[in-house]
C-alpha cells in the first residue's frame, strides 16, 4: 500500500511537498520499500492519529519554516483509487480558502449501504454549488441505517482532510498542548491517545467536503483488502473445499490448512497468528491496543531480520536468537552495545568486517564473537545471512551506540590503522 499510494503521489507532482508520519518501528521499511530520500517524520511512540498530525504539524511550522496560513492535507496511506483520486485532493486547497471553513473533507458518493464506513451527512439549510456543508458524522453504521444516510445524500468519509496550519496550532493553544516542535518530542508520551476525528474533526464548527465521483476503497481493514485480492491464498497451506469465502495469508514457513469455515480470514506472520470473521476483522485494533510486544520481523534499510527464539533464564540472563539478511552493497550501522555480548555465524554470502581497527572478509562457515563494547560493523559483498545470538541482562533494542552509519566513513575514519583489504 505504501508503494502504491506513494507512486500515485509522484505521478500527480506531489511528491516533493509530501512528508510520511510513521513509527520508528516502520520508518526502515519506508525507506527499503520507497526510497533512502522520502522525508519522514518519526513519532517517539503509537499514540493514534491526533498527535502524529499535532507533531507533523509542528515540525512543519519550526523546523520547515511552513507559514501559518499554508494548507495541510492528511492523508491516509490505505486508499485504493486511481489517480483521479490525488488530483481531487489538490481542489481542497482552493475549497478550503473558498469557504473559509475550518476543515475541508473529500468525500465519496455511497455506492451500496456499507457498514464499514464512516457518513457525513450534509447541511441541507446550508448549500454551495462546489461544496458540501457537513451538519455531522456517523461512525459504521448498521446497512439499514446506512441505506437511509444515502437517502439523505449523505458521503463516505474517505479520511482525508485538510486545514490551515494556524488552525491546528490555534487548537494545541486553547487545549493547553504543547505548541513546539522540541515539545511535543520531549511530552509525547503525554499526548491524548485519540484520533483526529474524534478530538478535532467532530469538535469544529464549520465543515465543508468536496465530492469525489471516481471509484474509492479504504484498504484498512482485513475484510476490505480480501475483497481485491486477486488469489484467495498467499504462502503455504491449504483451503478445503468445504470452506467458502476464506482468505489465507500466510507469511510463516510452516503450512496452514483452514477446513470447514465460512467468511474467514486467517492471517499468520512472525508477529501473530488472526483467525477472525471477516465483518468483525476491524475490531482487531481495539483488542490489541495495549499489546507491547516487540516485532518479530522487521524490514530495515539494509534488509531484514527476524527473531528465531527468546529465552530468559531463572538468575536473570537472556537470549535472542535472530536470523539477519543484509542485502548486497549494503551495511550495517559500526556501533557497539552496552549490555550485551553478540556472536554471529555467516551461513551464507560473503563480507567485509570492521572490527575495532580492522577490517577483514568474512564468508559462510565463519563464526564471529563481539563482546559489549566492542565496535563493529558489517558490509555485504554479495547476499550475506548470519545467525546472530544475544546474550545478556536486559536486552533490548535500544541498546545501541552508533557511531556511523555510511560504511566510507567507517573507511575513512579507520584507513590509518585498517590493513588493506583482501581482493
Amino acid at each position: 500500500m505504501v508503494q502504491r499510494v506513494w507512486k500515485q503521489i509522484e505521478e500527480v507532482d506531489l511528491a516533493k511537498s509530501t512528508i510520511i508520519a510513521t513509527s520508528k518501528m516502520q520508518s526502515d521499511m519506508i525507506y527499503n520499500q520507497i526510497s533512502s530520500e522520502v522525508p519522514i517524520i518519526i513519532e517517539p511512540e503509537r499514540r493514534d492519529t491526533f498527535p502524529a498530525i499535532a507533531l507533523s504539524s509542528l515540525y512543519l511550522y519550526n523546523v520547515q519554516k511552513t507559514p501559518r496560513d499554508e494548507v495541510i492535507i492528511v492523508l491516509p496511506v490505505d486508499p485504493y483509487v486511481k489517480n483521479k483520486f490525488f488530483e481531487s485532493i489538490k481542489d481542497l486547497e482552493s475549497c478550503l480558502k473558498e469557504t473559509d471553513a475550518d476543515i475541508a473533507l473529500l468525500g465519496v458518493k455511497p455506492t451500496y449501504p456499507s457498514s464499514k464506513y464512516g457518513y457525513m451527512v450534509p447541511n441541507k439549510e446550508k448549500y454551495i454549488e462546489k461544496y458540501i456543508y457537513v451538519e455531522k458524522f456517523i461512525e459504521k453504521p448498521n446497512e439499514c441505517d446506512a441505506q437511509n444516510l444515502i437517502k439523505n445524500n449523505a458521503l463516505w468519509n474517505c479520511g482525508v482532510f485538510a486545514f490551515k496550519l494556524d488552525y491546528l496550532l490555534r487548537f494545541l493553544e486553547k487545549n493547553s498542548l504543547p505548541q513546539s516542535y522540541d515539545q511535543i518530542l520531549k511530552h509525547y508520551s503525554l499526548m491524548p491517545k485519540i484520533s483526529f476525528d474524534y478530538n478535532v474533526l467532530e469538535k469544529a464548527n464549520n465543515i465543508v467536503a468536496l465530492q469525489y465521483d471516481g471509484f474509492w476503497k479504504d484498504l484498512g481493514t482485513w475484510n476490505t483488502l480480501t475483497e481485491e485480492m486477486a488469489t484467495n491464498q498467499i504462502g503455504i497451506g491449504v483451503i478445503s473445499e468445504e470452506s467458502k469465502d476464506c482468505h489465507l495469508v500466510n507469511e510463516l514457513d510452516i503450512p496452514i490448512t483452514v477446513l470447514g469455515l465460512e467468511n474467514v480470514i486467517v492471517a499468520a506472520s512472525p508477529d501473530g497468528i488472526l483467525v477472525a470473521e471477516k465483518a468483525l476483522s476491524p475490531k482487531i485494533k481495539d483488542l490489541i491496543m495495549d499489546f507491547d510486544y516487540p516485532p518479530m520481523y522487521e524490514e530495515r534499510i539494509w534488509g531484514w531480520s527476524r527473531v528465531l527464539d527468546y529465552t530468559k533464564y531463572p538468575n536473570g540472563k537472556e537470549m535472542v536468537t535472530k536470523r539477519i539478511h543484509i542485502e548486497k552493497g549494503k551495511n550495517s550501522s559500526y556501533h557497539f552495545h552496552k549490555f550485551r555480548d553478540e556472536v554471529w555465524t555467516i551461513v551464507l554470502g560473503e563480507g567485509e568486517l570492521a572490527l575495532e581497527d580492522r577490517l577483514t572478509r568474512v564468508k559462510a562457515g565463519d563464526i564471529i564473537h563481539l563482546p559489549k563494547g566492542k565496535k563493529h560493523g558489517i558490509r555485504s559483498i554479495s547476499d550475506l545471512e548470519f545467525i546472530e545470538v544475544q546474550t545478556g541482562e536486559g536486552i533490548s533494542d535500544n541498546d545501541f551506540v552508533r557511531l556511523y552509519h555510511n560504511w566510507n566513513d567507517v573507511i575513512e575514519h579507520y584507513k590509518d590503522a585498517l590493513p588493506k583489504v583482501i581482493q
